[in-house]
C-alpha cells in the first residue's frame, strides 16, 4: 500500500500530465490552419455580393488564416463590385484572387482589391471598360470615376497603376502587351506576373497551398445556398425588367379574366419573386414591402372611388417601393419604363379585342342600355306635320284620333272640344304631342 507521501507525488504527476495535455490541445486549436474557398462565378451582381458577404463573415468568425477568392467572371454591375472590395478591404484576413480562368470588367477590380493575386496558367485579367445597359461605353463622368477606382485598386498593393488605367481606358498605348492605342489591355497569366499584376503563377490548388504557406490547412468550401442562388439571378440586370414586365403584363391581363385566373397569379409571383431577391441581397427592406402592398391596395380601390386621385397615388407607391430596392436607380428607372411600355401595349390591344366587357369591368361599368334591339323606341318629333289638314275620327275631348293623308294619329286640341267627323288642322308639334284646331271656315283657315 501507497504511504501517504507516494500518493501525493502520483496524484501531482497526474495533475501535471493533465494540464500539458490540456495546453497542447489549446495550442493545437489556436495555431490550426483554415482556408476559406469562395468561387466568384457568373455575372458580377449583388446576389454574389450578399453570398460574399455571408462568406467573409464565417471565415472571421471561425477565425480563417485566408480568404481564397476562385474567379472566374466576365464582369458584371460596377456598383456590385465596388460594395464587394469594401468588404474585401474591411476584413482582417489576408485574401488571395485565385483567377482559374478569367477575371475581366468588374472581375479584374475585385482581384486588385484582394490582397495578392495567383493565377493559373493562360488565365487572364483585364479588359475593364464600364458600358451602359445597351453595350454602349457609359458617359465621360462615370468612366472617369470607374478609372480613378482601377487606379486607386492597383496602387493600394503596389502595383504600377499603368496598367490597370489601360485595362479601362483604350487610349493607354502599350503595344508590346498587345493593347496598341485604341484597344483595351487584357493580360495573359504570364503577362500579369512579369508587370506584376500577379505573385504566382500555379496549376492547383495544393500548389496555391503550397505557396502560401498553408499546406495541411483544412479547407473549408463555401457554396451558394438555394435563396442566393435565387437572388444572384433576381438581380441580374436582364432579368429585374423581365419580372416587372411579366408581374404588370399578368396583373393587365387578370383584369379581363374572370375571377382570379393563371396572368393574376404569374403577376404576382414575378413581383414576390423581385422582393425576394432583392431582400436576400440585402437591398429591399420591410419599407419597401409595405410600400408596395399599400399601391395595391389603392389601385383596387380606385374601381370603386371616383376621381382618379387614388389611383395615381397608387401608382406612385408601387415606383416608389421598386426605387427604394434598387441599387443601381438609372438601371431601376430603365426597367420601369420597358415594363410600362409594355404594359401600356397590352392595355391597347386588349382594349381592341375585348373592350370593357370581360373580367373585373363587368362588375364595376354599367353595360345596359335602352337600344332598338332591345324593345326600347326612342321618341320622335315629327314637326313635318304642322299645317296638315284632316279628319277627327274620334270625338277630341281634349285627345283622340285623326286621320291625315289616311294615317291614323293620337292628337290633343288646344283644350276645347271637337266632334267627330270635323276637318282639324295641325298647328304646331311639341315633342310626342301634336296639337290641332278645328277648321270652322276658309276665312279662319287662312
Amino acid at each position: 500500500m501507497l504511504s501517504v507521501k507516494k500518493r501525493a507525488t502520483v496524484i501531482s504527476f497526474i495533475g501535471l500530465l493533465f494540464l500539458f495535455l490540456l495546453q497542447t490541445m489549446i495550442v493545437n486549436a489556436q495555431t490550426e490552419k483554415i482556408v476559406y474557398f469562395i468561387p466568384v462565378e457568373k455575372t458580377v451582381e449583388q446576389g454574389l455580393g450578399a453570398f460574399l458577404d455571408r462568406s467573409i463573415a464565417e471565415a472571421e468568425k471561425a477565425n480563417a488564416s485566408q480568404i481564397v477568392l476562385e474567379i472566374n467572371t466576365p464582369g458584371g454591375a460596377v456598383d456590385a463590385a465596388m460594395d464587394i472590395a469594401n468588404s474585401l478591404r474591411n476584413t482582417d484576413i489576408p485574401t488571395t484572387a485565385f483567377i482559374n480562368k478569367t477575371a475581366l470588367s468588374a472581375g479584374a477590380y475585385l482581384a486588385l482589391n484582394a490582397d495578392q493575386i495567383v493565377m493559373v496558367p493562360h488565365s487572364t485579367i483585364g479588359s475593364a471598360a464600364i458600358i451602359d445597359l445597351e453595350g454602349n461605353t457609359a458617359g465621360k463622368k462615370a468612366e472617369s470615376a470607374w478609372l480613378a477606382e482601377m487606379k486607386a485598386s492597383a496602387e493600394r498593393n503596389n502595383r504600377d497603376p499603368i496598367y490597370a488605367m489601360a485595362m479601362v481606358d483604350a487610349d493607354i498605348d502599350l503595344p508590346e502587351y498587345g493593347a496598341k492605342k485604341g484597344d483595351l489591355l487584357t493580360l495573359t497569366a504570364e503577362d500579369a506576373l512579369k508587370v506584376g499584376y500577379a505573385e504566382k503563377i500555379v496549376n492547383t490548388r495544393s500548389e496555391l497551398l503550397d505557396y502560401l504557406g498553408l499546406s495541411g490547412a483544412t479547407i473549408v468550401e463555401m457554396n451558394e445556398s438555394f435563396a442566393e442562388k435565387v437572388a444572384r439571378f433576381i438581380t441580374h440586370p436582364v432579368v429585374i425588367p423581365i419580372l416587372l414586365s411579366i408581374g404588370s403584363l399578368g396583373l393587365v391581363m387578370e383584369l379581363y379574366t374572370p375571377g382570379f385566373g393563371i396572368p393574376g397569379t404569374m403577376g404576382l409571383i414575378s413581383l414576390l419573386l423581385f422582393f425576394y431577391g432583392h431582400m436576400i441581397a440585402g437591398l429591399a427592406g420591410m419599407e419597401s414591402i409595405i410600400l408596395v402592398v399599400i399601391g395595391f391596395i389603392l389601385l383596387v380601390l380606385e374601381f370603386f372611388v371616383p376621381g382618379g386621385i387614388l389611383g395615381l397615388i397608387g401608382v406612385l407607391a408601387i415606383i416608389g417601393s421598386l426605387l427604394l430596392a434598387a441599387n443601381d436607380i438609372s438601371h431601376m428607372i430603365f426597367s420601369i419604363l420597358i415594363a410600362l411600355v409594355v404594359t401600356i401595349v397590352a392595355s391597347v390591344i386588349l382594349f381592341k379585342r375585348f373592350g370593357y366587357e370581360k373580367g373585373i369591368f363587368r362588375r364595376i361599368i354599367l353595360f345596359d342600355s335602352t337600344s332598338s334591339d332591345k324593345g326600347y323606341v326612342a321618341t320622335t318629333t315629327r314637326s313635318e306635320l304642322v299645317g296638315q289638314e284632316g279628319i277627327s275620327e274620334t270625338p277630341l275631348r281634349p285627345s283622340g284620333v285623326a286621320i291625315f293623308n289616311g294615317e291614323r294619329i293620337d292628337v290633343v286640341t288646344e283644350g276645347g272640344f271637337i266632334n267627330a267627323n270635323k276637318k282639324v288642322k295641325i298647328i304646331k308639334v311639341e315633342g310626342p304631342k301634336i296639337v290641332v284646331r278645328e277648321i270652322k271656315n276658309e276665312q279662319e283657315d287662312s
